[in-house]
């Protein structure tokens, strides 16, 4: 049994995956003065049991490294996953600082693209002391390092522009179960011009680019092959959010914290907001953490 939790951090993007094997992986960071010590304590606990923590970093739009320097601090991470870049910013925020502190580091640092592989990410093998590890299901669909669109993203955040369309498009496939997919930060334009790049397929779950944005809207085309049993959209102002009309929806913005219990063929649902419902998911009586939403049956 594994476990996905999209955490009700404000504007900004943080997750968590606690893998059915060995692996623990958080998924960007967007800490405050007022959760980051509750949120910190979560994730140690979360993860004691296992030998090996990643921490993904989409791209360093500071809704997605907020105090990262603290967690780092706090919570020192040894595998930062990155898209290589050179991203530059003019004011620079302590995260960022930290940020690019990782980036560059080339014992901490590993550079993800399309089709990479590593052990533990995606294969198994025996650690230093012969103890075997099994692959976390974790699997890079983008970015194709040789795509033109890509390459000018990276020179426009080296400029110091928007490091949006940097972001690289992840997947966590569990064994005949679920399948997870985020997008970072990417926009709708950008999506559009890569998308005969991209090998897509079915994904249960699909979190919103650029937080559920109308900037960041998946063109339809794309869509039709994810054929998303529910997006999740993310934390923003309600002004700029669209709201998938004709798919079944989660709002975080009304949600609140998100935990998906992955279980066999069935992925069950809990929501931090007791009022907070929806009418497509199935009622199993579930009740391991604080409000059941329902079941899905993938």
């Amino acid at each position: 049994m594994s476990k996905v939790k999209s955490f009700s951090v404000g504007n900004g993007d943080m997750f968590f995956i606690k893998h059915g094997s060995n692996n623990f992986t958080i998924i960007d960071c967007f800490l405050s003065d007022s959760n980051k010590k509750t949120i910190l304590e979560e994730l140690k606990n979360q993860s004691v049991d296992k030998d090996i923590t990643r921490f993904i970093s989409t791209h360093p739009d500071e809704d997605h490294i907020q105090q990262l320097d603290y967690f780092d601090d706090n919570m020192p991470i040894v595998n930062f996953y990155c898209v290589k870049n050179e991203a530059k910013k003019k004011d620079e925020t302590s995260g960022f600082i930290r940020y690019c502190d990782l980036r560059d580091d080339s014992k901490k640092a590993f550079n993800i693209y399309k089709n990479c592989s590593r052990k533990w990410m995606n294969q198994s093998g025996p650690d230093n002391n012969g103890k075997e590890i099994g692959s976390s299901g974790i699997n890079i669909l983008w970015p194709n390092t040789d795509n033109q669109f890509f390459k000018d993203a990276l020179k426009f955040a080296k400029d110091g522009g928007s490091p949006n369309n940097i972001s690289p498009i992840i997947t966590y496939a569990i064994s005949d179960g679920a399948t997870y997919q985020w997008m970072g930060d990417l926009e709708t334009t950008f999506m559009e011009n890569i998308e005969d790049g991209v090998s897509l397929s079915k994904v249960n779950i699909l979190f919103a680019p650029h937080h559920g944005r109308d900037t960041g809207k998946i063109p339809k085309s794309m869509l039709d092959i994810l054929n998303p049993d529910i997006i999740i959209i993310g934390e923003a102002p309600a002004t700029n959010l669209n709201y998938y009309q004709g798919y079944n929806t989660i709002t975080q913005n009304s949600a609140g914290d998100i935990t998906f219990v992955n279980d066999g063929k069935d992925i069950h649902i809990y929501v931090s907001n007791s009022n907070y419902k929806v009418n497509f998911l199935k009622n199993k009586n579930k009740s391991e953490y604080y409000y059941y939403l329902g079941t899905l049956e993938v």
